[in-house]
């Protein structure tokens, strides 16, 4: 059989993707037709290390030298909370190239509306409605994607991408037909939750053609890579090995070639049985024993990088990991040099893992009592840099519950920044643990009350439950209680309950004497 190779300018983990990369240039070839085209999605699904992000790193280069616009953003396992985090990623490049009167002429009457979660204008003093900041952000992108044709937008990691991401995504590929602009999105198969899998099959349904699934390299791919990697002395029974130990991995198999090449081995049958041991050096277990090997300094910087997630600068890092800024330069540079961090490619001299399985094997290894009280410290060192409780409220999540009231105030904060951007259901998160802390029983109710306002138009049912639980405890009195029965009939009637609904205004309204709480019971 003819081995398959990659396009010359291809990394070794594009092997055997002919057909992928065939499809790669017949979008972009027919983006840049003209501005008239219909807007397209390509989705490429594969498992992980089947080289997903190569792909979309080829489909980069192959976009720009035909003189298009890029912009790229990822998701990240520990980010998934992060309401609109994969949008802003996204957007930043147009954002940032935008002066204030520009970005807000550009958006115009969407400005205030998806301003605030894009983080460029500060938010409103109401809870903003979810269906409405989508909408927002659907015509802030259409707007801009008009200005920086021919536009590839691409996101990776998808299954990872935060829920108001993806409801705008699934909104915005459903509105291509009159604009010329690129979607590509790579996701791995089964690793989302009910919601995002969910709006990820919207997306892939608005694709028009089959879904790209990467499958993992025949035994004479892998020999081809070995060959081309190690020499063509590289015999059959060792390139049948290093085929067998990785499963035809593509991402598995570099690594696992870049570690014979570093160790001097020989590429021959008397070899070949030392690639099992090697190779499980680079995965989970074997990973942490080699992180290990470079010392508890760095190890414990790998571990802040982990906690940190996205956004790893040394000096932070340093901090979460109270490490002085010299040792933390070091573990930087032998965390570098074992293939474990990379330089991000930002300005600002960023840090990212080679690799998400690394971060998650990473993360994974962290005591789960120090894992906690970590997330405790970001928390703090986000806090503390004015960034808001919206920002901090990641690493809360992750807090052991220990009767913290400051915790709970903290995620309260957190909830109320997060409905005034449009999350509710970040908001419902940080609520739902602030329940778990638990609050003091004084604040119980109002915290419920705020979970039942932040419930109220995803989930009627759980809302009224929440809504009901207040109204029976003690804290919950004058204009909270009267909105907090308002907030209930509205659930109610939501939930196809009217006579309910109505009997619980009047039995409010009868607690009351004349006045204006009774009076706008009886309006209600």
């Amino acid at each position: 059989m003819t081995e398959v190779r990659p396009v010359a300018a291809a990394p070794a983990s594009l092997w055997e993707r002919d057909e992928e990369l065939a499809a790669v240039e017949r979008v972009v070839d027919s983006l840049c037709a003209g501005r008239t085209s219909s807007g397209s999605v390509l989705v490429i699904r594969g498992e992980a290390g089947y080289g997903k992000t190569a792909l979309l790193a080829e489909t980069r280069r192959i976009a720009e030298a035909r003189g298009c616009t890029v912009w790229s953003a990822r998701g990240g396992e520990t980010l998934r909370s992060v309401p609109f985090n994969v949008v802003r990623q996204l957007l930043q490049p147009a954002l940032v190239s935008l002066m204030p009167e520009e970005a807000r002429e550009y958006l115009g009457d969407w400005y205030d509306i998806a301003g605030p979660a894009l983080g460029i204008a500060d938010p409103g003093e109401r809870q903003a409605d979810p269906q409405g900041v989508c909408d927002g952000l659907v015509a802030a992108v259409r707007r801009l994607a008009r200005r920086d044709w021919p536009l590839v937008l691409m996101v990776d990691d998808a299954h990872w991408a935060d829920q108001e991401t993806l409801r705008w995504l699934a909104a915005f590929v459903e509105r291509l037909d009159d604009l010329s602009v690129l979607v590509v999105v790579a996701r791995r198969p089964g690793e989302a939750t009910a919601e995002s899998a969910r709006l990820l099959e919207t997306v892939a349904s608005a694709a028009g053609g089959p879904v790209t699934n990467l499958s993992a390299l025949t035994p004479d791919a892998a020999a081809g890579l070995t060959r081309a990697t190690l020499g063509e002395h590289a015999d059959a029974p060792f390139c049948r090995e290093v085929w067998a130990v990785t499963g035809g991995n593509p991402y598995e198999t570099v690594e696992l070639l870049a570690k014979v090449r570093d160790s001097g081995m020989e590429p021959g049958e008397g070899s070949a049985n030392e690639l099992r041991e090697l190779n499980r050096s680079a995965r989970g277990g074997g990973l942490v024993s080699r992180l290990e090997e470079l010392g508890i300094d760095a190890t414990r910087f790998a571990w802040a990088a982990a906690i940190l997630g996205s956004d790893i600068s040394v000096g932070l890092a340093a901090r979460l990991a109270t490490l002085k800024p010299e040792k933390a330069a070091l573990c930087a540079e032998l965390l570098r040099d074992a293939r474990i961090l990379t330089d991000s490619g930002t300005e600002d001299g960023e840090l990212e893992f080679v690799h998400p399985l690394i971060a998650t094997a990473v993360y994974d290894s962290i005591p789960d009592a120090l894992r906690t009280a970590m997330h405790g410290i970001a928390a703090q060192l986000v806090t503390d840099s004015g960034l808001g409780a919206a920002a901090a409220s990641r690493h809360l999540l992750q807090v052991h519950p220990d009767d913290d009231e400051e915790l709970v105030e903290q995620l309260r904060e957190a909830a109320r920044e997060h409905l005034l951007v449009g999350a509710p259901d970040a908001a419902r998160r940080c609520l739902e643990r602030a329940l778990v802390e638990p609050p003091p029983p004084e604040v119980h109710a109002r915290v419920l009350f705020e979970l039942g306002c932040a419930t109220l138009l995803t989930a009627p049912a759980k809302t009224i439950g929440h809504l009901q639980t207040a109204l029976a405890m003690p804290g919950l009195e004058g204009s909270a209680r009267v909105d907090a029965v308002v907030r209930l009939s509205q659930a109610l009637m939501h939930n196809n309950q009217l006579e309910e609904a109505v009997r619980t205004v009047e039995a409010e309204a009868a607690r009351h004497e004349e006045g204006p709480a009774r009076l706008r019971l009886q309006a209600v």
